[in-house]
């Protein structure tokens, strides 16, 4: 069976969850999955915002906003860095999305309710985003806070100083924390400064996304890797932590 039709896979020298107090979650392609249709709708309004600011075609826009992305890490970044976009307008006009798309995940809010500790959401997109994806997943209500772009001075992950920033503001002893994420590369830090790490990818390759950004990949940052953020919290986290109330 391979890693990304498994349910869960962990390395033989992972980080457990025993002692963690604080659970971290990444937003996009994280708390929902790719039926969702959030990230696509996300992806095409940055498409547009380039479109209209260049005034260039669908299939050109869509290239620079790629380069943009590879270079930079993400096109906010890129568009502050070379035109002095306004970060605000720019994420108020990405995240004008249809919501209806998103189901409750009843199963989700249940095991992260159960998680003993603290939870918080970093993301790189913007705190109204990530309230109104987790309300509609039901969820919203588990979370102490929202860690977004604007509070990490809209320098994004996987920079150093945005993990670093977060952990200081929100007191986090990252030896006592886990890092849920869908981008392996975004874990790298958090497991250099001692977090736990679970990368979560979609049980099948998600079109809309590159393939880079799913891949179940074995390295030593990655403790563990799940298809299933529910089931994993379910069957191999609360587990560990031995306790049946959030």
């Amino acid at each position: 069976m391979s890693v990304r039709d498994a349910t869960a896979f962990t390395t033989s020298d992972a980080r457990g969850f025993g002692r963690v107090d604080t659970w971290v979650f990444d937003l996009d392609n994280t708390l929902y999955p790719s039926d969702a249709r959030v990230w696509p709708q996300v992806d095409e309004r940055i498409t547009l915002y380039v479109m209209q600011l260049y005034g260039l075609d669908g299939i050109s826009a869509r290239a620079l906003q790629k380069y943009f992305y590879h270079r930079y890490g993400t096109t906010l970044k890129a568009l502050m860095t070379e035109d002095r976009v306004d970060p605000h307008s720019f994420l108020d006009f990405a995240h004008d999305i249809d919501h209806s798309t998103i189901k409750l995940d009843e199963a989700l809010g249940a095991a992260i309710e159960r998680l003993p500790g603290r939870k918080l959401i970093l993301t790189n997109g913007s705190r109204r985003h990530a309230e109104r994806v987790a309300d509609k997943l039901g969820i919203l209500n588990h979370f102490e806070d929202v860690f977004d772009i604007a509070a990490a001075d809209f320098v994004p992950k996987p920079e150093r100083v945005t993990y670093e920033r977060f952990l200081d503001r929100h007191g986090v002893d990252p030896q006592r924390s886990a890092l849920f994420e869908d981008i392996a590369r975004n874990l790298v830090v958090p497991h250099d400064l001692g977090m736990a790490t679970v990368l979560v990818v979609p049980p099948i390759l998600d079109p809309f996304r590159e393939s880079f950004e799913q891949e179940a990949v074995q390295e030593p940052h990655i403790d563990h890797i799940t298809s299933d953020l529910a089931g994993f919290l379910q069957t191999c986290v609360l587990p560990q932590t031995g306790t049946n109330a959030g």
